[in-house]
């Protein structure tokens, strides 16, 4: 459906995106890891953020979360260098900055700090120029982390989960995306909502779709995840999908959605 991308002959600067989604369980870790893992194996040089205090993202691609540097402390001490923090993926070309609980208290922390808003774009703008993407994997919520990521980065990816539910807190986080952008971000952008944990069989997957896509238009990107027991298989390997399934239908499915972006121009 998407060209295969061509091979970029030089890297960076990076364009970030943030994936956000306030309810949780929407396949936004999924959805950071293997669109990460998609984009590396088109050539992009990636590095993704783990910025959810469950460390989900680290645990998913096998990174190590204790005794070594963590976004918190990039967060709390602007002198520590990010490359400090940056471990290596088992996919060439996707680099990742672990998390773990600590980061629970960095809303604390950063309520008293000047220009909170702004503490992660600081720590992302020391190493931005060395990637083509920085993704950053948000925690289910609209609080001051969110907003951080919010106004790090260039563009959003809302991962849908295909129920009524999920699509009824879509509109929140889209107006707080656009108080973002009023007021921190300007050049925010909304690249795109991607249906997820889609089960084409049942009917209420396929009314919700519909309903997203006749409310939202052209921002819903064509690629769908299906829901899979392959997800949750490759996270306790500790690799992505492409890696640990690369024939099965859920791994075309996110090199498709990296092909979609790239050809959207959300991605180089």
């Amino acid at each position: 459906m998407f060209p295969v991308p061509k091979k970029l002959k030089e890297h960076g600067p990076a364009r970030i995106i943030a994936l956000c989604n306030q309810k949780g369980g929407v396949g936004k870790t999924t959805t950071s890891i293997n669109l990460g893992a998609a984009l590396a194996e088109y050539g992009r040089t990636v590095l993704a953020i783990d910025f959810d205090p469950q460390g989900a993202l680290s645990a998913g691609l096998g990174i190590q979360t204790h005794d070594v540097t963590t976004i918190y402390e990039l967060l709390l001490n602007g002198k520590i260098d990010p490359r400090t923090a940056i471990q290596h993926s088992s996919v060439e070309g996707l680099d990742v900055i672990p998390a773990n609980i600590d980061l629970s208290a960095a809303e604390v922390h950063l309520v008293n700090e000047v220009a909170r808003e702004q503490a992660l774009q600081r720590v992302l703008s020391k190493v931005a120029a060395e990637y083509d993407v920085i993704l950053i994997d948000c925690q289910p919520s609209l609080g001051i982390l969110t907003v951080n990521a919010l106004t790090a980065a260039h563009g959003v990816l809302i991962p849908l989960e295909t129920e009524y539910f999920a699509l009824r807190g879509v509109a929140l986080l889209i107006d707080t995306i656009d108080k973002v952008q009023e007021r921190l971000n300007p050049a925010l952008q909304l690249d795109g909502i991607v249906p997820t944990l889609y089960d084409p069989r049942t009917l209420h997957a396929r009314e919700v779709l519909e309903r997203v896509r006749e409310a939202f238009g052209d921002t819903v990107l064509q690629t769908q995840i299906a829901r899979t027991v392959k997800f949750p298989d490759a996270s306790v390997s500790g690799t992505p999908i492409t890696q640990f399934a690369p024939d099965h239908p859920a791994a075309e499915a996110y090199r498709q959605l990296a092909r979609e972006l790239i050809k959207r121009g959300a991605v180089a």
